[in-house]
């Protein structure tokens, strides 16, 4: 059997004994008897693993541990059911390693490198998940130099020399406009993220191309910050202004569901007077009346593929970038033909 393929769940199962016991032998960590320690090691020698120098950097920075950083309020945070699936499918794995995660929040880009560098200084991570990239982002050469492991959730036109995983989200934006366009609506508006990050802004071209393929101009676009307050102001403005749109489509379900209170808050029905589309399909989309259509995709299994890339590479494996499933079109109860005849 190729040592890649060799888990501790499987050395555990073969040899009688828990996943924390291999963990503790994998790494020569006190807390086992002679004898246990011996024979874990010899199952896991007949299996075909064997320890090698890539692996144990595992054993200088800790049974396992991973670093994630992410740059929200606590309170946003705690609001937005991205980063709770996503930090859930990343415990799956870490668990099934009988490793830990370490998550903090911080507030700038500054603040997330200094924390990264001090984690790997100080041992306290074996590698690190890295999100929210923008445009020329810093972080791929300076904690690159270092010698950090890490996987990169981002395009990989974004993330430098760390391999990454990402959502193909130009061709979700253009499914998106296209269904939009086919049940009718011509005057399409996007109600897009945080414009320093590098997904906004592959949404946002994406926007503009499909829309003009369509023949329908450019649209209009806003930017936020991914909060509930800030998309019900945006959708406020858009509904307020001269030509309004029949058609809305939101960079998370957060947001798409204060849409949908400003809606009702303006007398507008949803989805006769105006449809709303949420990205980040979610439980939030299926208890409001009516359900919000929304693009859709496994988030929870995000999260696990990207833990397992990054223990992939922490065991000596090499990975190349590659695309998760893109998100795909789940039709709801928010989305329609407009009932007004529009240009």
């Amino acid at each position: 059997m190729n040592e890649q393929r060799v888990t501790i769940a499987e050395v555990a199962a073969r040899a009688g004994v828990s996943r924390a016991a291999v963990s503790l032998a994998f790494h020569d960590k006190p807390g086992l008897a002679g004898k246990t320690r011996a024979r874990i090691l010899e199952t896991a020698r007949d299996m075909g693993w064997q320890p090698h120098r890539p692996a144990r950097s595992l054993d200088r920075q800790g049974a396992g541990t991973i670093g994630l950083v992410i740059r929200r309020p606590a309170r946003q945070l705690g609001l937005e059911p991205f980063y709770m699936e996503f930090v859930s499918g990343l415990q799956s794995v870490v668990s099934a390693h009988s490793g830990a995660l370490l998550l903090r929040l911080v507030k700038t880009l500054d603040e997330e490198i200094d924390l990264q560098s001090h984690w790997w200084r100080t041992r306290r991570i074996a590698g690190s998940v890295l999100v929210d990239f923008r445009e020329h982002d810093p972080r791929g050469p300076l904690l690159a130099r270092i010698g950090i492991p890490a996987v990169a959730v981002a395009h990989p036109s974004l993330t430098g020399p760390f391999p990454s995983l990402w959502t193909d989200d130009a061709t979700a934006v253009g499914e998106a406009v296209r269904y939009l366009a086919a049940l009718g609506h011509r005057a399409i508006a996007r109600v897009g993220g945080a414009p320093e990050l590098g997904h906004s802004a592959i949404r946002r071209t994406a926007f503009t191309a499909a829309m003009g393929e369509l023949g329908l101009g450019a649209g209009r676009q806003t930017d936020t910050d991914f909060s509930g307050e800030s998309g019900a102001r945006a959708t406020r403005s858009l509904l307020t202004a001269a030509r309004r749109p029949t058609a809305i489509i939101y960079d998370n379900d957060l947001m798409a569901v204060a849409g949908l209170s400003v809606a009702a808050e303006m007398g507008l029905r949803v989805p006769a007077d105006l449809s709303l589309l949420a990205w980040d399909d979610s439980q939030l989309c299926r208890l409001t009346h009516p359900t919000l259509s929304a693009m859709s995709h496994d988030i929870h299994a995000f999260g696990a593929d990207v833990a397992r890339a990054l223990y992939e590479i922490l065991a000596g494996g090499r990975l190349t970038a590659r695309p998760v499933p893109t998100p795909t079109l789940t039709p709801r109860g928010s989305t329609a033909a407009p009932a007004r005849p529009v240009g």
